[in-house]
C-alpha cells in the first residue's frame, strides 16, 4: 500500500450506508447504531501489507487482536494468511477458537499468569518474555518440558515517544518490555542467552498512534543491533528471530493511507538494513492500520437543541463506542460525515455543531463545534476510521447494549451485501448477562 492510496472513500461509504438503510440494518427503533467493515477494503490491505516486505523474507503478520477480536473478523484475516498475535487470556481463547495455528499465534502478555504460560508452551505458541522474573518462571516451567515454542525477550530500547504519551511504548520508564539501556542489563541478557539456547527471539514495539515511522524503525534498528550482538559474543547464530511490533499511525484527517507500508518498510531498510539479508525470520503485530480505514460507525440522530447559540445533535454514538474519542478528543478526533435518513449525504450550508452521545454525562461528545449540514431528527452521522477498536471494544456506562457489526462486501454485479459479524445486544441479552 502506497501513501495516500484511498481503499474507501465517500462514494464506497454512501454505497454501503444507502444498502444498510434499504436493508433495515439501521432501524430507528431496534438498531439506531451500527457498524460496518468493508471486507473487500480489508483484503485489499492485508494484500498490500504482505506485498510490502520483500517476498525472499520469512514474515509472519500476526494480527493484533486487541484492535478487533470478533471472531469472524479473526477468521476472515486468518484466510488472509494472517497470523495473530494476543496479549490477554481472553484473546488467547479467541485466537484458538477462530482456528489459528499455534505456530502462528505470538503471546505478549506483560502479566502473563503460570497456567497462560504453560498452556504456551504446551500448544507450540510463540511467546515474548517481558521482564526478568518471567524469564525465571519460565527456566521452571521448562525444566523436564520440550516445547516447539518460540521464545523471545521483548527489550525497550529506550528510544522515546510520541505525541501521544499512553501510546508510546519506548520511553525511558516505559512498563513494557526490559529496558536495554538501563545500567547492566544489556551484558545481563547477553549472559541470559548464552546460558539458555532456547531463548532464540527478541522482541520491540515502539509505540503506535502518534509515533512517527523514523522513531518505530529506529527502535527496531536498536533491537537488531543487540541481535547481533548477542550473536557476536556467543560466537552462534542464536538470535534467529526478530518481533518488529506493530504500531503503524493511521491518518484520522482524511480518507488518504498515509503513512503506507511502503513507507514503513523503507525505514526499516534505512534503520535495520540487517532485516533484510533473510539471517532472521520475522513477526509484524500490526492491528489498528489493518482494519482503522475499512469501518465506520453510522448513528440516527434522535433530536436536536440549541444551548447558547450552539447547535446539538443527539444520536447513539457516544463513549460506549467511541470511548477514546470522548475521553480524549485531542488525541483521537474522527471525521464525522452527515447523511439524509436515507443515506444520501446531506447537503446544505455548513452549521458548527456538537454531536452528543447517548451517555449521561456531559462529556459525552463525539465531536464539538464540527461545521456540518444542520442535522435533523432522523438524520445519520457517520464516524470514520472506527474499524478497529471502536464497536468492537464496547464500555458499558449506563448498561447500553452493544451494536451490531456488519460485513459489507461488493459481488460481481456491484450490489452491496451484509454478513453479520456480531448480532446487536438486545436489552434481554443485558438484562440475562447482568442479573442472571
Amino acid at each position: 500500500m502506497t501513501d495516500h492510496q484511498p481503499l474507501i472513500g465517500a462514494e464506497r461509504r454512501e454505497l454501503i450506508l444507502r444498502a444498510a438503510v434499504r436493508d433495515g440494518l439501521l432501524d430507528p427503533e431496534d438498531t439506531p447504531l451500527a457498524a460496518f467493515l468493508d471486507l473487500d477494503a480489508v483484503t485489499e490491505t492485508v494484500a498490500a501489507l504482505h506485498a510490502a516486505f520483500p517476498a525472499r523474507l520469512d514474515v509472519l503478520h500476526a494480527f493484533a487482536a486487541k484492535a478487533n477480536p470478533l471472531g469472524p473478523v479473526l477468521r476472515r484475516l486468518r484466510g488472509l494468511g494472517m497470523g495473530c498475535e494476543v496479549a490477554s487470556p481472553g484473546e488467547f481463547a479467541q485466537a484458538l477458537a477462530a482456528g489459528f495455528a499455534p505456530d502462528r499465534i505470538v503471546l505478549d502478555s506483560p502479566a502473563k499468569t503460570r497456567r497462560e504460560l504453560a498452556l504456551a508452551l504446551d500448544l507450540g505458541v510463540a511467546v515474548n518474555l517481558d521482564n526478568w522474573q518471567e524469564l525465571a518462571r519460565v527456566d521452571e516451567l521448562l525444566a523436564g518440558r520440550p516445547t516447539t515454542s518460540r521464545i523471545g525477550v521483548r527489550i525497550n530500547p529506550q528510544v522515546g515517544g510520541g505525541s501521544i504519551a499512553a501510546m508510546s511504548t519506548a520511553t525511558a520508564t516505559s512498563k513494557f518490555g526490559i529496558p536495554l539501556a538501563d545500567p547492566g542489563n544489556a551484558d545481563r541478557l547477553v549472559d541470559a542467552f548464552r546460558a539458555r539456547p532456547w531463548l532464540t527471539w527478541l522482541h520491540c514495539h515502539i509505540g503506535s498512534q502518534g509515533v512517527d515511522l523514523s522513531r518505530m524503525a529506529a527502535g527496531v534498528g536498536a533491537t537488531v543491533d543487540f541481535a547481533e550482538r548477542v550473536n557476536r559474543e556467543l560466537g552462534r547464530r542464536q538470535v534467529t528471530g526478530i518481533d518488529l511490533g506493530g504500531g503503524l499511525p493511521v491518518n484520522f484527517a482524511d480518507d488518504r493511507i498515509t503513512p503506507g507500508w511502503d513507507a514503513y518498510v523503507e525505514q526499516l531498510r534505512r534503520h535495520a538494513p540487517a532485516l533484510f539479508g533473510g539471517d532472521y525470520r520475522l513477526v509484524t503485530e500490526f492491528g489498528r492500520s489493518v482494519l482503522a480505514k475499512a469501518g465506520f460507525l453510522a448513528s440516527r440522530i434522535e433530536y436536536t437543541k440549541t444551548a447558547g447559540g450552539r447547535a446539538i445533535a443527539v444520536g447513539h454514538a457516544g463513549a460506549q463506542v467511541a470511548t477514546r474519542t470522548v475521553f480524549m478528543p485531542d488525541s483521537w478526533p474522527l471525521r464525522i460525515t452527515a447523511h439524509s435518513p436515507s443515506g444520501a449525504a446531506k447537503q446544505g450550508p455548513l452549521v458548527p455543531q456538537d454531536v452528543a452521545g447517548p451517555c449521561c454525562f456531559a462529556g459525552d461528545l463525539v465531536a464539538r463545534a464540527r461545521p456540518l449540514p444542520l442535522l435533523e431528527p432522523g438524520d445519520l452521522v457517520c464516524l470514520l476510521d472506527t474499524g478497529a477498536y471502536y464497536a468492537s471494544h464496547h464500555f458499558s456506562y449506563n448498561s447500553l447494549p452493544e451494536p451490531p457489526v456488519h460485513g459489507a462486501r461488493t459481488d460481481s454485479t456491484g450490489a452491496v451485501r451484509f454478513e453479520t459479524l456480531r448480532p446487536a445486544q438486545t436489552v434481554d441479552d443485558l438484562v440475562t448477562r447482568t442479573l442472571g
